[in-house]
């Protein structure tokens, strides 16, 4: 497992028989002043080394009169919320290497908020055995929290489930693509969901040639490995509505014959991240047997150049029969996207979100922490409360309607690229995916399904120092945020 186990406990952390003692604690003065007459000495000890209590500060500390064990604080910083909890607890597992078991506990905070105090554990603790020679000194691989609230498994387990979830995300992203073709990620997913109640459909190119699946297949052509669709279905009988989910998979992303320049293709094996995305999501809804429906299409194709490669200027015929000029070879998501939204808009779902590291517009837009969010105004006020709830950054972003004629091309319906424009170039990636969300019936009249578009380009790898829980490369972005907007109902109960 590449998290830690988690265990929960009303026992005094003191008695711990733990390797390591972890205190998530505020600043010394702040207003109330934590109480530390439990820890004798301690209070000294933390004046001595300099302790601040912002967040995350992490100080091993020696208090002889409280404790025999290794000890250590780490700071919450003033609020010690739900995400400053997360935050500093997850930066201290992450730095604190060496120990097997860690137990920890936030004395001073809401002993309701004992679940943050759990996934950041879990979050700070992953970790990827990799392809080193000589492994880096292990994170711990037990942590027992210790809070005075009353156990609950149910939180634990969706605690537990959350962690799994993006642990999968972060081990798939991570293998580099030479192991993980658009086969191996089918191949891995059938994996993910044995033993749950999910049924797996895997599209081969020629079934998806059959179905007229027409931007996976033009996207994957130039490739010898060829293009899948991934259909998983999790269906608890009285599911009270139906998430779609549709997740870009390019298993590694050139640019085509648009080749991109060297240094852009270095880290392209992560463009598959919208895809281990919705997997993830999923697998976690039939984990804690969430009586929501949900179904994820894994739209996977390698955009290869080769004699075989869609050329510029190629027109495409996508699954709902409309033609796309490719102008770009490099703006490859989106086709593969709008066939998986159009196999999914087929089923007439209460909600379709897709995820994808789309465009590169949206880190020059918000940068690298903030997941882009487009679509239908409900929807995206719906995905949004989950963000804030699970501590993620989000930003919602417009879909101007006096941008729509820049989608036309003179000899198809539509082209997947301005060329010499980058004005507004995530906003045009969501106009084209718009195009192809079908309506919540047959009748040419009905609204289109609710819909919301997460581009995690910027917010789905992080290349600079580690902060918080998050380490360095792949960040699993939008799955926590995703698993509380499918499980609302489940969610309230657990918290």
């Amino acid at each position: 497992m590449s998290f830690p186990d988690l265990e929960y406990s009303t026992a005094p952390v003191r008695e711990s028989e733990a390797d390591l003692l972890l205190l998530a604690l505020p600043p010394l003065e702040a207003d109330p002043a934590p109480d530390l007459s439990d820890w004798p000495g301690l209070r000294d000890v933390l004046l001595a080394v300099g302790f601040t209590g912002a967040t995350g500060a992490v100080a091993r500390v020696y208090a002889p009169e409280a404790t025999s064990l290794p000890l250590a604080v780490v700071g919450t910083g003033p609020a010690s919320a739900a995400a400053s909890l997360r935050d500093a607890v997850g930066a201290a597992i992450r730095a604190l290497t060496g120990f097997a078991t860690i137990a920890v506990a936030a004395p001073t905070a809401d002993p309701a908020l004992w679940t943050a105090v759990a996934e950041g554990a879990a979050l700070g603790g992953y970790r990827f055995d990799g392809y080193k020679t000589e492994a880096p000194k292990p994170r711990a691989s037990r942590v027992v929290v210790h809070g005075t609230a009353d156990p609950d498994e149910a939180a634990l387990k969706l605690v537990v489930e959350t962690a799994a979830s993006v642990a999968l995300v972060k081990d798939l992203v991570h293998i580099p693509a030479e192991w993980l073709g658009p086969a191996d990620v089918a191949e891995r997913a059938a994996e993910a969901v044995s033993g749950l109640p999910v049924a797996v459909e895997v599209l081969d190119e020629q079934a998806l040639r059959e179905q007229g699946f027409g931007g996976i297949l033009g996207v994957g052509q130039g490739s010898d490995r060829p293009p899948r669709v991934v259909r998983l279905e999790y269906a608890p009988e009285g599911a009270s509505r139906h998430v779609a989910l549709v997740g870009k998979g390019i298993t590694f992303d050139t640019g085509g014959l648009s080749l991109k320049p060297a240094a852009s293709m270095v880290g392209m094996k992560y463009d598959m991240a919208g895809a281990a995305t919705v997997l993830a999501v999923l697998r976690a809804a039939a984990s804690v047997s969430a009586p929501v429906k949900v179904t994820a299409w894994l739209c996977l194709a390698d955009n290869m150049p080769s004699g075989r490669a869609t050329r510029p200027g190629d027109v495409l015929r996508m699954l709902d029969g409309s033609t796309v000029e490719v102008l770009n070879t490099d703006a490859e998501g989106r086709l593969v996207l709008a066939d998986g939204l159009v196999a999914a808009s087929r089923e007439h779902p209460d909600v379709i979100v897709d995820v994808a590291t789309l465009t590169g517009a949206i880190l020059i837009a918000l940068g690298t922490r903030h997941t882009g969010v487009m679509g239908d105004d409900d929807a995206v006020a719906a995905y949004l409360a989950a963000a804030a709830a699970a501590g993620e950054l989000a930003w919602q972003l417009p879909l101007p309607a006096h941008m729509v004629e820049e989608l036309d091309s003179p000899i198809a319906d539509l082209q997947n690229a301005k060329i010499g424009d980058p004005a507004g170039g995530s906003l045009f990636a969501g106009l084209f995916l718009r195009h192809f969300v079908g309506r919540t019936a047959d009748d040419a009249d009905a609204p289109r399904i609710p819909w919301v578009h997460l581009d995690i380009a910027g917010s789905g790898t992080h290349k600079g120092a580690p902060y918080g829980y998050t380490d360095k490369g792949p960040t699993a972005a939008t799955v926590r945020s995703l698993i509380r907007f499918v499980l609302t109902d489940l969610d309230e109960e657990a918290r």
